[in-house]
Protein backbone atom coordinates (compact mmCIF):
# COMPACT_ATOMS: atom_id res chain seq x y z
CA UNK A 1 0.00 0.00 0.00
CA UNK A 2 2.78 2.44 0.93
CA UNK A 3 4.61 1.67 -2.32
CA UNK A 4 1.45 2.39 -4.30
CA UNK A 5 0.98 5.73 -2.51
CA UNK A 6 4.59 6.66 -3.20
CA UNK A 7 4.17 5.72 -6.86
CA UNK A 8 1.07 7.93 -7.17
CA UNK A 9 2.94 10.71 -5.37
CA UNK A 10 5.86 10.43 -7.83
CA UNK A 11 3.55 10.35 -10.85
CA UNK A 12 1.55 13.36 -9.66
CA UNK A 13 4.79 15.21 -8.92
CA UNK A 14 6.18 14.53 -12.42
CA UNK A 15 2.90 15.68 -13.99
CA UNK A 16 2.69 18.88 -11.93
CA UNK A 17 6.37 19.69 -12.23
CA UNK A 18 6.21 19.37 -16.00
CA UNK A 19 3.42 21.93 -16.19
CA UNK A 20 6.13 24.50 -15.53
CA UNK A 21 6.86 27.09 -18.18
CA UNK A 22 10.44 28.30 -18.49
CA UNK A 23 9.31 31.90 -18.87
CA UNK A 24 7.98 31.82 -15.26
CA UNK A 25 10.99 30.13 -13.65
CA UNK A 26 12.36 33.32 -12.11
CA UNK A 27 8.96 34.08 -10.52
CA UNK A 28 8.79 30.65 -8.84
CA UNK A 29 12.41 30.81 -7.71
CA UNK A 30 11.62 34.19 -6.13
CA UNK A 31 8.42 32.90 -4.51
CA UNK A 32 10.08 29.84 -2.98
CA UNK A 33 12.64 31.87 -1.02
CA UNK A 34 11.32 32.58 2.51
CA UNK A 35 13.32 35.81 2.72
CA UNK A 36 11.16 37.37 0.02
CA UNK A 37 8.12 37.03 2.26
CA UNK A 38 9.59 39.11 5.13
CA UNK A 39 7.18 42.03 4.44
CA UNK A 40 4.27 39.62 4.92
CA UNK A 41 5.72 38.37 8.22
CA UNK A 42 6.08 41.98 9.38
CA UNK A 43 2.47 42.64 8.35
CA UNK A 44 1.28 39.69 10.46
CA UNK A 45 3.02 41.08 13.54
CA UNK A 46 1.83 44.62 12.78
CA UNK A 47 -1.76 43.38 12.62
CA UNK A 48 -1.38 41.97 16.13
CA UNK A 49 -0.26 45.38 17.38
CA UNK A 50 -3.09 47.15 15.55
CA UNK A 51 -5.74 44.72 16.80
CA UNK A 52 -4.61 44.39 20.41
CA UNK A 53 -3.00 46.44 23.15
CA UNK A 54 0.75 46.02 23.24
CA UNK A 55 0.89 43.33 25.98
CA UNK A 56 -1.52 41.06 24.19
CA UNK A 57 0.19 41.75 20.86
CA UNK A 58 3.56 40.73 22.29
CA UNK A 59 2.01 37.66 23.94
CA UNK A 60 0.33 36.66 20.66
CA UNK A 61 3.54 37.25 18.71
CA UNK A 62 5.50 35.03 21.08
CA UNK A 63 2.97 32.24 20.69
CA UNK A 64 3.10 32.58 16.91
CA UNK A 65 6.89 32.30 17.00
CA UNK A 66 6.74 29.34 19.40
CA UNK A 67 4.28 27.51 17.16
CA UNK A 68 6.36 28.07 14.02
CA UNK A 69 9.69 27.14 15.61
CA UNK A 70 8.21 24.05 17.24
CA UNK A 71 6.74 23.01 13.90
CA UNK A 72 10.08 23.63 12.19
CA UNK A 73 11.93 21.53 14.79
CA UNK A 74 9.40 18.70 14.54
CA UNK A 75 9.64 18.81 10.73
CA UNK A 76 13.42 18.43 10.82
CA UNK A 77 13.16 15.60 13.34
CA UNK A 78 10.77 13.72 11.04
CA UNK A 79 12.92 14.40 7.96
CA UNK A 80 15.88 12.83 9.76
CA UNK A 81 13.79 9.80 10.66
CA UNK A 82 12.24 9.09 7.24
CA UNK A 83 15.21 10.18 5.07
CA UNK A 84 13.15 10.36 1.88
CA UNK A 85 15.16 11.68 -1.05
CA UNK A 86 13.94 14.88 -2.63
CA UNK A 87 12.75 14.54 -6.23
CA UNK A 88 15.73 16.57 -7.45
CA UNK A 89 18.06 13.99 -5.84
CA UNK A 90 16.19 10.94 -7.13
CA UNK A 91 18.17 9.44 -10.04
CA UNK A 92 15.02 7.71 -11.36
CA UNK A 93 13.41 11.11 -11.97
CA UNK A 94 16.38 13.08 -13.30
CA UNK A 95 15.33 12.78 -16.96
CA UNK A 96 11.64 13.36 -16.24
CA UNK A 97 11.53 16.57 -14.22
CA UNK A 98 12.56 20.20 -14.26
CA UNK A 99 14.87 21.11 -11.39
CA UNK A 100 15.40 24.75 -10.47
CA UNK A 101 16.87 24.21 -7.00
CA UNK A 102 19.05 21.48 -5.58
CA UNK A 103 18.82 21.19 -1.80
CA UNK A 104 20.49 18.08 -0.44
CA UNK A 105 18.54 17.48 2.76
CA UNK A 106 15.50 15.21 2.91
CA UNK A 107 12.03 15.68 1.51
CA UNK A 108 9.44 14.21 3.85
CA UNK A 109 7.73 16.35 4.88
CA UNK A 110 7.93 19.90 3.58
CA UNK A 111 9.17 22.49 6.04
CA UNK A 112 7.94 25.29 3.78
CA UNK A 113 4.48 23.73 3.95
CA UNK A 114 4.39 22.95 7.66
CA UNK A 115 5.73 26.30 8.88
CA UNK A 116 3.78 28.49 6.44
CA UNK A 117 0.49 26.75 7.16
CA UNK A 118 1.22 26.84 10.89
CA UNK A 119 1.94 30.57 10.82
CA UNK A 120 -1.04 31.40 8.64
CA UNK A 121 -3.46 29.27 10.62
CA UNK A 122 -2.32 30.76 13.93
CA UNK A 123 -2.62 34.30 12.53
CA UNK A 124 -6.08 33.57 11.13
CA UNK A 125 -7.26 32.05 14.41
CA UNK A 126 -5.90 34.98 16.41
CA UNK A 127 -7.25 37.72 14.14
CA UNK A 128 -10.41 36.34 12.51
CA UNK A 129 -12.72 38.27 14.85
CA UNK A 130 -10.89 41.56 14.30
CA UNK A 131 -10.30 41.15 10.56
CA UNK A 132 -12.88 38.95 8.79
CA UNK A 133 -10.82 39.22 5.58
CA UNK A 134 -7.75 37.61 7.21
CA UNK A 135 -8.57 34.29 5.55
CA UNK A 136 -7.04 35.61 2.32
CA UNK A 137 -3.71 35.15 4.09
CA UNK A 138 -3.98 31.49 3.02
CA UNK A 139 -3.00 32.58 -0.48
CA UNK A 140 0.55 32.87 0.81
CA UNK A 141 1.15 29.28 1.90
CA UNK A 142 -0.69 27.93 -1.14
CA UNK A 143 1.54 29.84 -3.56
CA UNK A 144 4.58 29.15 -1.38
CA UNK A 145 4.11 25.37 -1.37
CA UNK A 146 3.20 25.15 -5.05
CA UNK A 147 6.59 26.68 -5.74
CA UNK A 148 8.22 23.67 -4.08
CA UNK A 149 6.76 21.33 -6.70
CA UNK A 150 7.57 23.77 -9.48
CA UNK A 151 11.26 24.07 -8.52
CA UNK A 152 11.49 20.26 -8.23
CA UNK A 153 12.19 19.72 -4.55
CA UNK A 154 8.99 18.30 -2.99
CA UNK A 155 6.43 15.67 -3.80
CA UNK A 156 2.74 16.58 -3.36
CA UNK A 157 2.55 14.13 -0.43
CA UNK A 158 5.35 16.03 1.34
CA UNK A 159 3.34 19.21 0.96
CA UNK A 160 0.03 17.69 2.03
CA UNK A 161 1.50 16.11 5.17
CA UNK A 162 3.38 19.33 5.95
CA UNK A 163 0.14 21.28 5.62
CA UNK A 164 -1.69 18.92 8.00
CA UNK A 165 1.14 19.03 10.53
CA UNK A 166 1.39 22.82 10.37
CA UNK A 167 -2.33 23.35 10.81
CA UNK A 168 -2.39 20.84 13.68
CA UNK A 169 0.44 22.60 15.53
CA UNK A 170 -1.27 25.96 14.97
CA UNK A 171 -4.51 24.70 16.54
CA UNK A 172 -2.59 23.14 19.43
CA UNK A 173 -0.64 26.32 20.15
CA UNK A 174 -3.74 28.46 19.72
CA UNK A 175 -5.56 26.42 22.38
CA UNK A 176 -2.59 26.80 24.74
CA UNK A 177 -2.47 30.51 23.88
CA UNK A 178 -6.15 30.93 24.80
CA UNK A 179 -5.76 29.09 28.10
CA UNK A 180 -2.57 30.95 29.01
CA UNK A 181 -3.95 34.31 28.00
CA UNK A 182 -6.98 34.05 30.27
CA UNK A 183 -4.71 34.50 33.25
CA UNK A 184 -3.09 37.59 31.74
CA UNK A 185 -6.13 39.49 30.50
Amino acid sequence: MLEKLQDWDRRLFVFLNNLGIERYDSFWIFVTDPRHWIPLYILFFALFFIAYHWKKAVFTSLFLLASVFTTWGFTNLVKGFFTRLRPNNNPDLSDLIRVLQEPTNYSFFSGHSSTSFCATTFVVLALREKYPWIFIAYLWPIIFVLSRIYVGVHYPGDILVGMIVGISFAFLFYRIYLKSGRRLY
